[in-house]
């Protein structure tokens, strides 16, 4: 490897680290309601203003050993742990498609499902500020050279969130309440802007696969869950399209290469 391929390395690398810690400002002041242009974020325990050096992706973190540097308390690990995963990504794109629109596509879906897993996680909302500017990036980058085209896009919108409100309108019919939420519906639409109608399909099967295997294994632990039996379906929605955009092509043609005949 030249010198010239490490200098950009560690350019998308920086990139990705930089742009996982805005993911964490849109994480936490996103589903909150603070103005996202508030200034610099603030220490949630003490109330002061964070310095320009206290907001380093990862090295800060380290560096205080993840603590505020004004009171002392203790940083959650999910603010360098979201600085990392993204940069991690935005490298395995760059590796795989170099510098163009795939590592567009890639990368920017990838930060907005980082986004989704955690605020649905913690809040059980998907905020629509993400995935209807997601559908229209998503419709415009099937347009580009290279893309998958928008008859592909349009088709993958309309299965991936068509799929999933018919699933929501059977499951209010069967349970009497709302089974599942708008914003489930409109991220897979996104989904299927960005990837197409095989891969949404995919998703689709793999979100309900991790979702029941994950829900039965939480609720033998939490009588909690038990009880209420609500566990957010975005992070399973963001973990299968994960498994989509980075293995998706191999299981699609092992499932064409081995369950279904061309004659």
């Amino acid at each position: 490897m030249n010198i010239m391929n490490t200098l950009i390395l560690i350019w998308v690398g920086l990139f990705g680290l930089a742009v996982g810690s805005f993911l964490n400002v849109v994480i936490y002041r996103l589903p909150r309601k603070i103005n996202m242009s508030r200034g610099r974020s603030v220490c949630p325990s003490c109330s002061l203003q964070l310095r320009w050096y206290h907001n380093i992706p990862l090295i800060s973190y380290l560096f205080l050993r993840g603590k505020c540097g004004f009171c002392g308390s203790r940083i959650s690990a999910r603010y360098p742990t979201v600085e990392l995963i993204n940069g991690l990504f935005y490298l395995y794109f760059y590796w795989q498609f170099g510098f163009g629109l795939n590592f567009a596509i890639f990368a920017a879906i990838s930060s907005a499902l980082l986004a989704i897993f955690f605020i649905d996680l913690d809040f059980m909302i998907i905020p629509d500020v993400i995935t209807l500017p997601g559908i229209l990036l998503g419709l415009a980058m099937s347009m580009l050279p290279g893309g998958i085209g928008i008859v592909s896009s349009l088709i993958g919108l309309l299965v991936g969130g068509g799929s999933l409100y018919l699933v929501a309108i059977l499951g209010d019919w069967l349970f009497k309440k709302e089974s599942m939420g708008g914003g489930d519906i409109k991220m897979t639409a996104m989904l299927g802007a960005f990837l197409g109608w095989q891969k949404v399909v995919l998703i689709f099967i793999a979100s309900a696969g991790i979702g029941l295997v994950v829900s039965l294994i939480m609720m033998m632990f939490s009588a909690k869950l038990r009880e209420n039996r609500m566990i957010p379906f975005g992070p399973f929605l963001a973990l299968a399209a994960l498994l989509s955009i980075l293995y998706g092509n191999q299981i699609i043609d092992y499932y064409l290469s081995h369950f279904v005949y061309v004659g």
